[in-house]
């Protein structure tokens, strides 16, 4: 049985762990509204984006944009794996890295051991893990979330689009976590090109007749490299806003578990030290005893 001085000294330290996981789960509930406004704010636009490029579907054989859409023979293919800069939520990180893993060996197979699969890391978790594998890893990316804004996110979509048209990749997929609420967060796995457009206008109830002026060909050169990075800035949304409800989530459980372990600590306490009461009027009973018979 441990001494008194032990179960004190645990009890103090786990005291000061639930101060901790409760000050994170406060800060990271804070972080969660203005993430899920973000989001939130987002999708409409995205939707209404999706929507205008589901009307305008037809015009995908001019030329100037059919490369978004053109099926390929997939040599090279870069994965787009968004994750976390910090721990301490979960299964969040683990689980983007594991679906990557197993996209990899049940899609790409062929491509890895060729050394055609890219990793694009963005977020410090994914970027530590896959700098530390044999895949070919883009390194500009990492630090996105320092400073998460539409910029970085469009920075983003440029770099995929600039080298998706040079023909350095013949597929381009995103794994992420989608945000649900503060306790759900639903992992996906997108193909972000080539462009399916059976995909888009899912939410279209019909299929309007617009008189487009410029024509549509030229609306679309606009638009779709803006609706795909766009898709790209939304992912990062989710993201962030998924981990800070996995990490708030995370972090509750956590404090109510060092409460459990304290409750249980201070029985063994209160049960130490009465054994070293019990043991101590023992002791004096003993030594007056013996007192009185000498």
């Amino acid at each position: 049985m441990a001494n008194l001085k032990e179960v004190r000294i645990r009890i103090a330290s786990i005291t000061s762990t639930q101060q901790i996981t409760k000050a994170m789960k406060l800060v990271s509930a804070t972080k969660l509204r203005r993430a899920q406004n973000a989001i939130i704010q987002m999708r409409p636009y995205s939707a209404k984006l999706n929507g205008i490029l589901a009307n305008l579907a037809d015009s995908i054989d001019v030329d100037s944009v059919k490369i978004y859409f053109q099926k390929k023979e997939v040599k090279n293919v870069l994965l787009v794996v968004i994750t976390s800069d910090r721990g301490l939520c979960g299964s969040f990180n683990a689980n983007v890295i594991k679906l990557t893993n197993n996209l990899i060996k049940e899609k790409y197979s062929s491509q890895a051991e060729a050394n055609c699969v890219t990793v694009l890391p963005v977020g410090k978790k994914a970027f530590d893990f896959f700098t530390k594998t044999n895949l070919n890893t883009v390194l500009d990316f990492k630090d996105t979330f320092l400073h998460l804004s539409a910029e970085s996110g469009f920075a983003i979509g440029n770099y995929i689009l600039n080298e998706y048209k040079s023909g350095k990749y013949e597929a381009v997929e995103i794994v992420y976590n989608q945000f649900k609420n503060a306790a759900t967060q639903i992992l996906t796995n997108e193909q972000f090109l080539p462009i399916n457009p059976k995909g888009f206008g899912k939410t279209e109830s019909k299929k309007n007749d617009y008189i487009f002026e410029p024509s549509n060909a030229e609306i679309l050169e606009e638009l779709i490299p803006r609706i795909l990075k766009t898709q790209v800035y939304r992912s990062l949304l989710d993201s962030s806003a998924s981990e800070h409800g996995a990490r708030m989530i995370s972090m509750d459980k956590a404090t109510d578990n060092a409460g459990d372990l304290l409750k249980a600590l201070k029985v063994e306490y209160n049960r130490v030290r009465q054994a070293a009461i019990t043991t101590e009027i023992s002791e004096i009973v003993g030594g007056a005893a013996a007192l009185s018979g000498a």
